[in-house]
């Protein structure tokens, strides 16, 4: 075992793990952060993603001696009153029918907007691709990710141009 200080949702957290644990299960096991799911363990269905230095991250593969200093966003750290543009159009949109992966489509979704603030349909499913939900919402999922454009850009001020 060895011990590992992380810059977790912005507090640096320590975790007493094997160099080669992933860091889903340091989240998961060690921190109680259990919002990052386990899917399939390969890194195929983005129900682990994280986010590493604001990219998107599947956490089961990422062993947690890599990790270092750099910022890791878990669902629990994307807004802590669940205020962030995304949280409040999923809840608005009632995207989620399971809800296992959102964890993971969210924070994918988050990175997406940021760097493409209006998205188009194809923009949202190249960025989405690889996120899996077994209960086929990728339309809600779609729908949720353009109203929290439409949010996002209510909430700074801007026009959201249709």
């Amino acid at each position: 075992m060895s011990k590992y200080s992380l810059n977790i949702n912005g507090k640096m957290q320590s975790v007493d793990v094997a160099p080669d644990t992933p860091l889903l299960w340091a989240l998961r096991d060690s921190l109680n952060l259990v919002g990052t799911k386990y899917g399939c363990g390969v890194g195929q269905c983005g129900a682990c993603t994280v986010q590493i230095n604001g990219v998107p991250t599947r956490s089961c593969l990422l062993p947690v001696s890599n990790v270092g200093k750099q910022k890791v966003t878990t669902i629990e750290g994307l807004d802590a009153k669940a205020m962030h543009p995304l949280q409040r159009a999923w809840q608005e949109l009632d995207v989620p029918q399971c809800g296992y992966c959102q964890a993971g489509q969210i924070l994918t979704a988050a990175a997406l907007l940021k760097d493409k603030p209006q998205p188009t349909d194809a923009d949202i499913d190249s960025a989405m691709t690889g996120n899996l939900c077994r209960c086929a919402t990728y339309i809600r999922i779609r729908a949720g990710i353009h109203r929290a454009a439409e949010l996002a850009h209510e909430t700074s001020g801007k026009k959201v141009q249709k």
